[in-house]
Formats: C-alpha cells, sequence, structure tokens
C-alpha cells in the first residue's frame, strides 16, 4: 500500500495510547495510527477516495481490451 508523510499533533495521552498498542501489537505507531484511522473512518461509513491515476489506468487497460476484442473480431 503507498504510503503518504504527513505530519499530525496529537495530545501527549493519544500519542502514549498509540505508542503502548503498536508496540504490542509488533507495528510502528504510523503504521498503528494509519490502521486505526481506516477502521474508524469505514465505521463511521466513509469510504476511500478512488486515485485518479489508478482510475485512468484502469479505464486505459479496459479501451485497450476493447479494442484488442474489435480487432480479433475483424
Amino acid at each position: 500500500m503507498a504510503t503518504r508523510k504527513v505530519t499530525l499533533s496529537l495530545d501527549a495521552a493519544a500519542w502514549s495510547f498509540a505508542e503502548q498498542a503498536a508496540e504490542r501489537a509488533g507495528m510502528s505507531p504510523s503504521a498503528w495510527i494509519s490502521r486505526a484511522a481506516r477502521r474508524e473512518a469505514v465505521r463511521t461509513g466513509c469510504a476511500p477516495v478512488p486515485d485518479p491515476a489508478a482510475a485512468a489506468a484502469a479505464e486505459e487497460a479496459e479501451l485497450a481490451a476493447a479494442e484488442e476484442l474489435m480487432r480479433a473480431q475483424g
């Protein structure tokens, strides 16, 4: 999964909880916070925003496949 470097501000207690939970899970605090954010977002009904570059690549691949099928059919 692609990552993006960001700067966040957390209160001392939140950071302490994240560090402890990450250590117990055997992961970095960044990975744990990322997983926790995804879980909370999904729990509250959010969905990921589609990646425009990935959507464009998929559309191009679909178009190429359709053109290839048309060529094969004559």
